[in-house]
């Protein structure tokens, strides 16, 4: 596969927003981003790199060319930024374009990832035939991630994450989605909010528990049918890209393999994760 990838930067950050902190335990520039910017434009790196230029650089690492990222019609900081700073070394090289996520009338939010997705085909008609990896923006996925991805064999994929090896607590991991496979390692289920014996009867005989972070690799031609007639989901109220995916498997059995791997991954949700983010960032990256 090429370097093509989505990267979903749409929604609103209502979490980070709504989120609270002691103003005296952040720096008040960062507190400014967190309740004004995308999650992802958050200056949290250094030399006031915001967050999203971290995910580009593992991009570029791991050999995408060509990204397409979905922004939110409210917040034009992320096309702003790219375009002013399109020849740094970071992300030089890539061709970045954007699709638009629309807000509908009456609503405070847009339509959710499958729907931030679909915007993302939209734009790129071009792609039809071919494959491409999607991700948030507010997980800084590694270079090893985004190559598994790259480089599957496989019309379809996602990086399945040891849930004991993300480096989140213990509350906040139990309600992240799990993946249910087969024998063979390819996707069942993805479930949402799991029950404590759903979580049981998906470990692998090592006790190993998947968990998605929604970064997958896709056929353009097989998921773009699903992302067009999910349906809204009764109680968020969004059209989530897991059900999009199962509506997929139903039509393409054993068509999505799950690529096992254990390692953090840091996550931008709320102003807590802030600095524990940022620190990540000076070790890792200095």
């Amino acid at each position: 596969m090429s370097g093509r990838l989505v990267i979903l930067a749409g929604g609103v950050s209502s979490r980070m927003k709504q989120s609270q902190i002691d103003s005296a335990a952040i720096d008040s520039k960062l507190l400014k981003d967190a309740e004004q910017k995308s999650k992802s434009m958050i200056r949290i790196g250094n030399g006031d790199r915001p967050f999203l230029d971290y995910l580009l650089l593992n991009a570029k690492l791991a050999g995408y060319t060509d990204v397409v990222i979905v922004v939110s019609e409210k917040d034009d900081s992320i096309k702003n930024y790219y375009d002013e700073n399109k020849n740094d070394s970071w992300f030089g090289g890539i061709e970045i374009n954007y699709a638009t996520q629309q807000i509908p009338e009456g609503r405070e939010k847009p339509l959710g990832t499958a729907d931030a997705l679909l915007q993302a085909l939209l734009v790129k008609e071009d792609w039809r035939g071919k494959s491409f990896a999607m991700c948030n923006s507010d997980n800084l996925y590694s270079q090893r991630a985004l190559e598994l991805m790259k480089n599957s064999e496989h019309q379809n994929a996602l990086v399945d994450y040891n849930r004991d090896g993300l480096g989140v607590e213990k509350a906040r991991v139990e309600k992240f989605a799990i993946t249910k496979k087969d024998e063979d390692g390819f996707l069942l289920d993805i479930i949402e909010k799991p029950s404590s014996e759903e979580v049981e009867a998906a470990k692998s005989t090592n006790g190993f528990v998947g968990v998605s972070m929604n970064i997958f690799k896709f056929s353009y031609d097989m998921i773009r049918p699903a992302l067009e007639i999910v349906p809204m989901n009764e109680i968020r109220k969004e059209k989530e890209l897991p059900t999009a995916v199962k509506i997929m498997l139903e039509k393409n059995p054993k068509s999505l393999y799950c690529y096992p791997l254990s390692e953090a991954v840091p996550d931008l949700t709320s102003k807590q994760d802030i600095l524990k983010v940022k620190l990540f960032l000076q070790e890792k990256f200095s």
